[in-house]
């Protein structure tokens, strides 16, 4: 977390190894849901919200505030509200 400001994380999230977290992200639960699984290589931009009992894979990037309420596979891209997901070119 380089700049842990405003940061809310979910006392039961599962966050893997080597995430980059940016400020003012929230990572909880959705109308009394579980908490996101977040896999590891994932970075998430300022000011995004991951919600509800959602799967991050591995190597994903999530926008600056994106609201990410489904599911994101490995080597995919995150972004808007909500989140639409998208392959990473970088990665095929």
């Amino acid at each position: 977390m380089p700049h842990p400001n405003g940061v809310v994380i979910h006392p039961d999230a599962v966050i893997g190894p080597n995430c980059l977290i940016f400020q003012q992200v929230t990572i909880g639960s959705r109308n009394g849901s579980a908490p996101p699984v977040i896999d590891g290589h994932v970075d998430i931009g300022a000011g995004a919200k991951v919600l509800g009992a959602i799967h991050i894979g591995e190597n994903v990037v999530i926008g600056a505030n994106a609201v990410v309420i489904t599911d994101v596979p490995d080597n995919c891209i995150a972004f808007g509200i909500p989140a639409v997901v998208k392959i990473r070119q970088d990665t095929v």
